[in-house]
């Protein structure tokens, strides 16, 4: 009987494509999707319900948590997450959340009814985990938030310096000449976003770049996110000749509005994103975008917790550095 790795291997695909596609979760390609049914179909797998089941029930799990059902960014981490899970023999369950949902809350009802070894949160708000997570003693890391403050001493974090990367962005964007400087994506409740927003307006305040809240529209971390929040942006301000995307997403979706205004990037205006997520490389042009270490941050995430599952180690947070990714969509302007 075929099992989920005999399905990935004839596939081409990852585990962890195979699981979302069984799963029934969005962020697969269609291509994916088509290929790995087909071998569903070929070798008539079945997925062992009883067994999945029992491993929820058996504390033997990490639960990774995904806030977001359209950011690709948490999709190439989650897969280089699980292939160092995988490699350890670490069972994971898996589950997604809207990018406005709480995803401490719904931590806290899992860790109540399933009682897993450890989670795992890719995006997250920080005011939620001393209302609801204070008391849980489950070693867990969240992934792209500094958790430092959170009084639960539990709470491991991995995240790049978002209020310093966002000052980095915009500063490029000023060094080819721009003064006019939209930024769009983003909840307005996201500390994520808030923290590369923040950076991003303290530095244009320095150079003496005027910008103030008309210049910012928030939008979802999808490509339509990034299409509205630029379409709005542009009606608003059609003088704009840069934009900074708080998540390649988001730029990607800019990219394809700012071409159906029959503008051309980075001629007339130019486009800068964040995360570094494979897509953005083969856009056409390439994107220009801050590159958030995947693999550092994913392969610390899985040792530390495995590492404090079996040892107690201490919580710990790094900050791990970011660069800056220089493809074809931000033109000099001098």
């Amino acid at each position: 009987m075929a099992t989920i790795k005999d399905i990935a291997k004839l596939s081409g695909y990852s585990i962890g494509t195979v699981s979302r596609v069984i799963n029934h979760h969005p962020d697969v390609s269609d291509k994916a999707k088509d290929a790995i049914k087909k071998v569903i179909e070929q070798e008539k797998y079945q997925p062992n319900t009883n067994a999945k089941l029992m491993k929820l029930k058996s504390s033997n799990i990490i639960a990774i948590i995904i806030k977001g059902y359209a950011n690709m960014f948490f999709s190439e981490l989650l897969e280089q997450l699980q292939s160092s899970l995988d490699a350890a023999e670490q069972e994971v369950s898996i589950y997604y959340l809207d990018e406005d949902g709480d995803e401490v809350e719904t931590a806290y009802h899992i860790y109540v009814e399933k009682k897993p070894k450890g989670f795992i949160f890719l995006g997250g708000s920080l005011e939620h985990y001393d209302q609801y997570f204070k008391d849980a003693d489950v070693p867990s890391v969240l992934l792209t938030n500094d958790a430092k403050h959170v009084q639960n001493p539990y709470v491991s974090s991995y995240t790049t310096d978002n209020l310093s990367a966002g000052a980095f962005a915009v500063q490029y964007l000023i060094d080819h000449g721009h003064t006019q400087i939209g930024v769009i994506g983003g909840n307005p409740h996201s500390h994520t976003a808030n923290d590369r927003l923040a950076g991003a307006a303290k530095q244009m305040q320095k150079q003496k770049i005027y910008f103030d809240e008309t210049f910012y529209e928030p939008g979802r971390y999808s490509f339509d996110g990034g299409y509205t929040a630029m379409n709005t942006l542009l009606s608003r301000h059609p003088d704009i000749t840069a934009v900074f995307a708080l998540a390649d997403t988001i730029a990607i979706g800019a990219l394809r509005c700012i071409k159906d205004h029959q503008l051309d990037v980075p001629k007339d205006i130019s486009v800068i994103g964040f995360d570094g997520i494979d897509l953005g490389q083969y856009c056409i042009p390439r994107l220009t975008t801050i590159y958030q270490d995947i693999e550092k941050m994913s392969k610390n995430a899985a040792e530390n917790i495995l590492l404090r599952m079996n040892y107690h180690k201490a919580a710990e947070h790094e900050c791990i550095p970011f660069e800056i990714i220089q493809g074809k969509t931000v033109a000099n302007r001098k």
